[in-house]
């Protein structure tokens, strides 16, 4: 394979067409347009489904059908419409379909702007709709991870029978670099749908797919179902990267476009003599939440950046105990932290602690 310049929208629906994606429902809104865009040439020549729903309610729905059959299917939206499409996705959760959700954040709340930001961690991170339960969160900083981590959620939605997220930002959508396209898989056959899909009953007992459990003692053994799943999940799929960390007093940790930000700063501190590391989580659900527990027995304070008023910083807390000082630096609206920011902040805190 080579490399090409690839702009991150289209390259992430590219990877979903590559990765087997039969269907794909959406509804345009800025800064993700281009993949529903990219998706409408490609499918119909590809022979495969594409449609432009009446709205991201209509979308989400489309796609809680067409897993209900079995079918690779996906959509793909900005933080107003994901905020519509929540209902569904516990619906989605709720009857155990897979399926796929990129999400490309833009500043908020309301209908903010076009602007890059990651304000979506906690409706997204945390469930993504009523109910007990926890999509899997993928958080890509480069094109290439956008595209990898795209073809990787639609094996891990179908291996767990469960939505997948992959959480970028407008920034990432609308980036363009040389990154790697994988080669082309086959659509699943019919025949070759999982037994539990509906794709009709000649010969064998027709299958129900619904999440209604009107008797509450159901819905509990349903929760517990969910929960056992999840801890699966958190014991098999967590995913992160680190740099400069062996020898680290202080510790940046950042997702995304913000741990892209911070990387870059971690090792201009690293130019001034200052003891920094990365932690970068690519999963946000799972969490490493015990890589990020082993980082307060070896550094001396830990430093969140998020391109939000403070949303992950909250899981790094609860994963450090107390033990080391954890402070936070982020930038809201859809505004995109500089390296020399985070620079700024990271040399305060290691003034304060004489490293």
């Amino acid at each position: 394979m080579t490399q090409e310049l690839l702009e991150g929208n289209m390259a992430f629906a590219e990877a979903a067409i590559r990765a087997g994606c039969e269907a794909y429902f959406g509804y345009p809104i800025t800064p993700q347009t281009e993949a529903l865009e990219h998706m409408a040439r490609r499918m119909p020549e590809l022979g495969r489904t594409f449609v432009q729903a009446e709205s991201e309610v209509a979308s989400i729905n489309m796609v809680y059908g067409a897993a209900c059959a079995g079918v690779r299917a996906m959509t793909s939206s900005s933080s107003p419409g994901i905020s519509l499409m929540l209902e569904g996705m516990s619906y989605i959760a709720g009857s155990e379909v897979p399926a796929v959700v990129v999400d490309v954040m833009r500043g908020g709340p309301g209908l903010g702007n076009i602007a890059p930001s990651q304000g979506d961690y906690n409706q997204i991170v945390k469930g993504g709709g009523h109910g007990d339960y926890r999509p899997i969160v993928l958080a890509p900083a480069t094109v290439q991870e956008l595209i990898d981590l795209t073809i990787e959620a639609f094996d891990l939605a179908e291996k767990y029978r469960c939505i997948a997220i992959v959480l970028a930002d407008g920034s990432l959508g609308q980036l363009m670099e040389p990154a790697e396209m994988p080669p082309m898989r086959p659509v699943r056959k019919a025949e070759e749908r999982p037994a539990w899909s509906l794709t009709g009953a000649k010969g064998r007992e027709p299958n129900a797919i619904s999440s209604i459990y009107i008797d509450p003692i159901d819905e509990e053994q349903l929760n517990l179902k969910l929960m056992a799943k999840q801890a699966e999940i958190e014991a098999h799929e967590v995913r992160f990267k680190e740099l400069l960390l062996e020898d680290a007093r202080l510790a940046v940790v950042a997702f995304g476009t913000a741990g892209r930000v911070a990387q870059s700063a971690v090792k201009l501190a690293r130019q001034a003599g200052i003891p920094v590391g990365l932690l970068r989580p690519i999963s946000l659900f799972p969490y490493p939440k015990e890589r990020v527990s082993a980082l307060a027995d070896q550094v001396e304070a830990i430093l969140v950046v998020e391109m939000n008023g403070g949303q992950m910083v909250d899981d790094v807390r609860l994963a450090v105990e107390g033990r080391v000082p954890v402070s936070f630096y982020g930038r809201m609206g859809g505004v995109v932290p500089l390296p020399d920011e985070v620079l700024e902040q990271i040399q305060l805190l290691a003034e304060k602690l004489g490293a």
